[in-house]
């Protein structure tokens, strides 16, 4: 039995530092290895954390003693890397989302398994209290029958934001709603149940940029329930908002804060609302959209392979609201509704 699980990083981008920060304070995990383009980057990781640095990603995979790769790259490479990590019998921490179009997402799921890793995306904001809160009260039936759900995220990103070699391309990134949105359409879909189909509008309108910066969906739920997404990068100065909101026969619930990590209002039949507050009264927002729970990702990761389980976040999972996106592009460029 390993005791200690033994991690690489590739892509030293904005979201790394949520990766090392937790795998080096987790308990069973140790990281030794960072690989990058930008040699710089790799660099300052391997000074940080004494950790070997590659340039060339291959180098890292070609260890026979890194057990879990953490893939931190631009979404477009998300899927060909990690099948190549697959291939080299490493598991898999793949940032979100799990690739950019259903046949890689599929291609990197059936090489993982076949090579007996586990696979496993970054969705964290799954694991925040409040997220579960919301979802033991639609398990356990307190809302009653399910009626109506809204995703809503109103950030800001700057033209500079996209002026990078990849955000705010298709091949790269995808727009708002792949880039920025799909932590909210992955929380709506896993509170409401299965998308049936969408109608939808996307528009660039306050950005150079080749994808959406805004659009907006109509979802029908396979329970008859209906609901709304609207996702964007243009509410200038800042981000206001990001919240899911479910309306049921028996109560209403919304989460919101920085990182999905607040409840907005907790209106249930049968529960004091100022009870439910209080317990979340210490519970501050993050620094940042990405929130705390990249740590119970990486920690549900390393049980997994302890248990020979699948991750909680495994790529069937992550694949769902990879397709919603998908199918809203669809539908924003045909014009007409979309079935999933």
């Amino acid at each position: 039995m390993i005791e200690v699980l033994r991690f690489g990083i590739i892509g030293c981008g904005r979201v790394a530092p949520r990766h090392a920060k937790y795998i080096t304070s987790l308990p069973g995990a140790k990281l030794v290895a960072v690989a990058d383009i930008v040699d710089s980057r790799a660099e300052h990781y391997a000074s940080e954390y004494s950790v070997d640095a590659y340039h060339d990603y291959h180098e890292l995979l070609d260890r026979e003693d890194i057990d879990v790769v953490n893939i931190c790259t631009p979404s477009g490479l998300h899927g060909s890397i990690g099948i190549e990590a697959a291939r080299a019998g490493k598991h898999l921490i793949v940032e979100k989302p799990i690739a950019l179009n259903t046949d890689d997402a599929d291609a990197l799921i059936a090489e993982a398994e076949a090579a007996g890793v586990k696979l496993c995306v970054v969705l964290q904001n799954r694991y925040n209290p409040p997220m579960q809160d919301a979802y033991e009260v639609v398990q356990n039936g307190a809302l009653g029958k399910l009626l109506l759900g809204n995703a809503t995220v109103r950030w800001f990103r700057p033209q500079e934001y996209y002026e990078d070699d990849w955000h705010g391309t298709w091949a790269m990134d995808g727009g708002a709603l792949m880039n920025q949105c799909i932590h909210h359409i992955d929380a709506l879909q896993w509170l409401m149940g299965d998308v049936k189909s969408v109608q939808a509008y996307t528009a660039t309108l306050a950005h150079e940029i080749e994808v959406e910066d805004v659009g907006v969906a109509i979802l029908k739920f396979s329970s008859g329930a209906l609901g709304t997404i609207e996702g964007s990068t243009i509410t200038y100065p800042e981000n206001l908002e990001g919240s899911v909101a479910i309306f049921g026969e028996r109560g209403s619930i919304k989460v919101g804060g920085t990182a999905l990590n607040r409840r907005v209002f907790w209106k249930i039949d049968g529960q004091l609302e100022l009870e439910r507050e209080m317990l979340t009264q210490d519970q501050l927002d993050p620094p940042s959209v990405y929130g705390y729970s990249h740590r119970h990702v990486i920690a549900d990761m390393i049980d997994a392979i302890s248990e020979d389980r699948s991750p909680k976040m495994n790529g069937a999972e992550a694949r769902r609201s990879l397709e919603i996106v998908l199918k809203i592009y669809e539908s924003a460029r045909t014009g007409r509704e979309q079935s999933l």
